[in-house]
């Protein structure tokens, strides 16, 4: 019997996300040796408990959960109060003023991206990226007509390639996404980078006769271990979008609470936070949640405590640097992208599994030759993972 399902999903399922690949094997290999016996770096969960003010949140909209529309329908858009807060934090990021009417609460990150993306995009349009880079962005553009565009970075620090971008762009150039701190090397693009990427989209943008969005993908913002300037792409480029979420600072992965805020000159600010709370609606979300909305309201200046982040960091570090491999430092977010001993990434991936590590292979990220680890896991992975390390590292030289 025919699949009911299209080829092209088919297709995407195929060539599914390596992070999800690894978070399955991973269920199969702790079944097999139990979940103190594998080292899991495959999947980016934070594992930290939510801070104390997001419980008391809860529990004090439990009193209220009875009352008529606790839970109900809102504005599309989001709670006109959890919409001002977010204008406040922002604007404190940003160093720039907006205020709630250039914001749009949405399902986490990825229903921001989805939204933005179903509001600009025509078939054919492209948007470029920095390679590596975080693999569900090719199929959010491609959802709507559109065609990623990876443009590979300096693999030595994952710096900008801005000659790359100026060869890349063209007519048919709808937007760039950069992920700063970056998912998967940890990098954080400097100002100077940022200038010289902004520039070349405002020439771009005018021989196009419309403008070229700068999205910036920001849920790892508050992880920022050398405490570096995260340089404010509103007062870089009018046309600038920042997205964000609360997944990772205060721990809510699973609830979706995310946001698209314009930048305040965007050309048609108005037109364009209808359109995406247009498509916030039509895509099927049709709102954030509301309870996640309630909380954040009462915790959006909470986060968990980012110094037992970077304690990890410089745990893992020190494994990675005794099993020999060469990587660089991540500044920022909770992964390391170090180099794979062996050319095939995808082969060293399966020997790391046979000493019971999971890590997501670079090709996964458009870049091979890599491993993708998150260290957002127990203290106790990743010191008792060297010993397996150091076996998968000889493995592969041998």
């Amino acid at each position: 019997m025919d699949s009911v399902v299209t080829g092209e999903i088919l297709g995407y399922m195929e060539h599914s996300s390596w992070i999800r690949r690894m978070f399955e094997a991973g269920i199969e290999l702790k079944k097999k040796y139990g979940e103190d016996q594998v080292y899991d770096f495959s999947l980016g969960n934070p594992d930290m408990p939510p801070p104390p003010e997001v419980k008391a949140a809860l529990l004090d909209f439990a009193q209220t959960a009875d009352q008529p529309y606790s839970i109900g329908y809102m504005p599309n858009a989001g709670f006109p109060d959890t919409r001002a807060a977010l204008a406040r934090k922002v604007s404190q990021e940003q160093s720039a003023e907006i205020d709630a009417s250039h914001v749009v609460v949405t399902c986490g990150a990825a229903g921001g991206l989805n939204a933005v993306f179903r509001a600009t995009l025509e078939p054919g349009c492209e948007v470029l990226c920095p390679a590596p880079y975080f693999v569900e962005y090719g199929f959010y553009v491609s959802n709507f007509g559109g065609k990623l565009r990876p443009v590979p970075s300096d693999p030595a620090d994952f710096s900008l390639n801005i000659e790359g971008f100026r060869a890349a762009l063209s007519d048919r150039t709808r937007a760039v996404i950069i992920n700063s701190p970056n998912n998967p090397t940890g990098r954080i693009y400097n100002r100077e980078e940022l200038a010289a990427l902004a520039g070349l989209l405002r020439e771009q943008s005018e021989k196009n006769g419309r403008p070229i969005l700068l999205i910036s993908d920001e849920p790892y913002r508050f992880l920022n271990f050398e405490h570096m300037e995260i340089p404010s792409l509103f007062s870089l480029y009018d046309d600038s979008i920042v997205i964000g979420s609360f997944s990772k600072n205060l721990s809510l992965a699973g609830e979706r609470v995310g946001y698209v805020a314009a930048a305040p000159a965007f050309h048609g600010v108005k037109e364009f936070i209808a359109a995406v709370t247009m498509t916030n609606r039509i895509l099927g979300f049709v709102n954030a949640p509301a309870i996640g909305q309630k909380v954040l309201n009462r915790c959006i200046d909470c986060e968990v405590d980012p110094v037992l982040y970077g304690r990890r960091r410089d745990m893992m570090a020190d494994v990675l640097r005794e099993a020999g491999f060469e990587f660089y430092l991540p500044p920022g977010a909770f992964y390391f992208f170090p180099k794979t001993p062996i050319e095939d990434d995808v082969e060293f991936v399966r020997i790391l599994q046979s000493e019971r590590i999971l890590a997501v292979p670079g090709v996964g990220f458009g870049m091979a030759g890599f491993i993708r680890l998150a260290f957002c896991v127990p203290e106790r992975t990743i010191t008792e993972s060297l010993p397996s390390f150091k076996r998968a590292v000889a493995a592969a030289r041998r």
